[in-house]
């Protein structure tokens, strides 16, 4: 595993969060591009990545992260972008991305204003 790039999973309902910390190059974008194909062939409804830790995003990255997003939209579930850092909410901007990926209804950024939503164990 690249020590620039750390990608957790965690498994909800009919849904799986991706919380991604570090710097996502195009170097060590692989390993992101290899957990969402898995989850698009194990057919899972709903993908959220976090992103709030994470410090940079390349081209690459972006290409993927719209690749997954039109494969399962395709398939019929839904890709989303929860509490984006401050340069990936800025790379989203630039590239007209953000109000196509980023969620609404999830946890949000500080910056935002919005609260999170309470983590509730099963």
């Amino acid at each position: 595993m690249d020590k620039e790039l750390l990608i957790e999973k965690e498994t909800g309902q009919d849904s799986l969060t991706f919380t991604i910390t570090g710097r996502i190059y195009s170097s060590n974008a692989d390993l992101l591009e290899t957990h969402l194909e898995k989850a698009l062939e194990e057919k899972i409804n709903t993908i959220i990545l976090n992103m709030g830790k994470v410090e940079y995003i390349s081209t690459v990255g972006i290409r993927i992260i719209l690749k997954t997003y039109m494969d399962a939209k395709k398939a019929g579930g839904k890709l989303e972008i929860e509490m984006p850092s401050e340069s990936v909410r800025n790379v989203l901007k630039i590239t007209a991305l953000d109000e196509m990926l980023v969620s609404r209804t999830g946890p949000q950024d500080e910056s935002s204003g919005a609260q999170p939503k309470q983590q509730e164990n099963i």
